[in-house]
C-alpha cells in the first residue's frame, strides 16, 4: 500500500511542476518573449495542454467568469497541495509495534 501511495506521490509532483511549467509558458508567450511560431514552442505547448485540458476543463465550469484570467490552473495546484500533505499522508500505513 505504501508503494502505490509512494508513486501515487510523484505522479502528483510530476503533475504539479507541468502546471507551473505550463504557467511560465503561458506568461512568456503572454508577454512574447517567445513565440508559437517555432515548432518547438508550439508542440511542448500543445502538449502540456493536452496534459492539463482535461484536469482544468471541470473546474472551469464550476469556477465563474474573469475573464482573460485562468484561475483553474491555481485551483488546481491548491486542491495538489491538499492531496500531497494532507490526504496522502493520512493514508500510510503505519506499523501495529514500532520496531
Amino acid at each position: 500500500m505504501n508503494v502505490l501511495l509512494d508513486i501515487i506521490q510523484v505522479l502528483l509532483s510530476l503533475l504539479w511542476w507541468i502546471i507551473v511549467i505550463q504557467a511560465i509558458l503561458s506568461w512568456l508567450i503572454a508577454f512574447n518573449v517567445i513565440n508559437t511560431y517555432n515548432d518547438f514552442v508550439r508542440s511542448v505547448w500543445h502538449a502540456l495542454g493536452v496534459i492539463t485540458e482535461p484536469i482544468y476543463r471541470p473546474i472551469r465550469r464550476v469556477l465563474p467568469d474573469f475573464g482573460a484570467l485562468d484561475l483553474s490552473p491555481l485551483v488546481v495546484l491548491i486542491l495538489l497541495y491538499i492531496l500531497q500533505s494532507i490526504v496522502i499522508p493520512a493514508l500510510y500505513v503505519r506499523p501495529a509495534y514500532p520496531m
